[in-house]
């Protein structure tokens, strides 16, 4: 089996994240990796950081002016849509929120932890979802994504 072209390094920064969430992370990257199709380079990295709600919380004040925790952080260092090589940026990912969020929406915490780890990795990518083109675009490469993963369309209202 060849070697990914992209390094992912989990860190865990908080208890109660589930062991086998270090594998779903790696496979729901290069399952947006291999659906985004972008150029890749040369050796490229990205870290995912499992924490919880206080650290995220803060990380989100820091950066997004937000002070309150949420699913799902992207920190790009490359350039919205930029050949893939080199340091690519991180993701994290807070465990209370997305424990709470998958019992609201009745999925599975493993289902949606792989959307929100997909999501962020296409932010990393330079993807968005501020206007509504940009949404739509997301959201299908997401629902198509996780369709190859067995993983139902996160965006259907039932």
């Amino acid at each position: 089996m060849p070697t990914p072209p992209l390094e992912i390094a989990v860190i865990r920064n908080a208890d109660g994240w589930p062991e086998h969430f270090d594998a779903l992370a790696e496979r729901a990257i290069l399952a947006a990796l291999a659906g985004a199709q972008p150029r890749v380079t040369g050796a490229a990295e990205i870290s995912v950081l499992l924490t919880d709600d206080a650290e995220q919380r803060e990380l989100n004040a820091q950066w997004r002016g937000k002070d309150a925790p949420t699913n799902v952080l992207s920190f790009p260092q490359i350039k919205p849509f930029a050949p893939l090589g080199g340091l690519l940026g991180d993701i994290t990912l807070a465990r209370e929120t997305l424990e709470r969020e998958a019992a609201e929406q009745g999925k599975s915490l493993e289902d949606h932890f792989t959307h929100l780890v997909v999501h962020g990795f296409l932010h990393v990518l330079g993807y968005d979802h501020l206007e509504e083109a940009e949404a739509l675009q997301m959201e299908s490469l997401e629902t198509q994504i996780l369709g190859g993963l067995g993983i139902a369309d996160p965006y259907v209202e039932e």
